[in-house]
């Protein structure tokens, strides 16, 4: 080998020392940037300002992702912890939702009590309605005379719910052997005392009670002429 291709060889070599220098270098950089950002998370960010003692919704924040590594002990990753939750404080946009932000909400406002009945499963929950939903209460009743048309009634609305138990089966009354077991719930509202009295008659009185879900700030005011609905009436 002459002295010319001696010097070759020593480039190469010395090329390729460099180039594995370079790569390590990079994966060095890589492997520091991954070191101090790490995995992304998913947080919560609010989408517009909320006033204190509003009661919370999903709507009202937006989805994120970042690192872990940034992101507070006390971050919200998941917005069922808003569930049933009230701000505290004035939560301002674009802030990251946190939960030294809300707090439970108080179970009974003033002049409210707590009223509990039985909700049949199928047509009155179906796993939709829980803690802190609103609902609308509608009841059927049949005729108080024979010959008169059956109504349906909003009896109740804007009704919070502060509890769903267990689906427990009932069985039939014994005085009715045609009537089949019936799966229901107990739910738990806070309601004024006429609403009270209103819930309580339907539960003894009426021949179905269900629920009907209210989207979070609806306005659920229904007109007195709208309360009551005969088929006889429907044009």
């Amino acid at each position: 080998m002459n002295s010319r291709q001696r010097r070759g060889v020593i480039l190469l070599l010395l090329s390729v020392l460099c180039a594995l220098g370079a790569f390590a270098g990079v994966l060095s950089v890589i492997s520091d940037v991954q070191s101090k950002v790490g995995p992304e998370v998913t947080a919560y960010r609010v989408k517009g300002n909320v006033k204190p003692y509003t009661t919370l919704s999903t709507g009202q924040f937006e989805k994120i992702s970042m690192p872990r590594r940034w992101l507070s002990a006390n971050a919200v990753t998941d917005l069922a912890q808003i569930r049933g939750k009230i701000a505290v404080t004035t939560l301002q946009a674009g802030s990251l939702l946190q939960t030294d932000m809300i707090v439970n909400q108080p179970a009974l406002q003033p002049g409210q009590q707590e009223v509990a009945i039985m909700i049949d499963a199928a047509t009155g929950v179906a796993g939709k309605i829980t803690p802190g939903s609103s609902v609308n209460v509608y009841a059927t009743f049949g005729g108080q005379r024979q010959g008169d048309p059956a109504q349906s009634k909003i009896i109740v609305t804007n009704a919070r719910v502060l509890d769903v138990g267990q689906i427990t089966a009932l069985q039939p009354d014994a005085n009715n052997r045609t009537q089949q077991p019936t799966d229901a719930v107990p739910i738990t509202f806070a309601l004024s005392t006429l609403d009270a009295q209103r819930i309580t008659y339907a539960e003894s009185f009426a021949q179905r009670v269900r629920l009907a879900l209210v989207a979070p700030g609806t306005d659920t005011g229904v007109p007195a002429k709208d309360r009551t609905y005969e088929l006889a009436n429907d044009k």
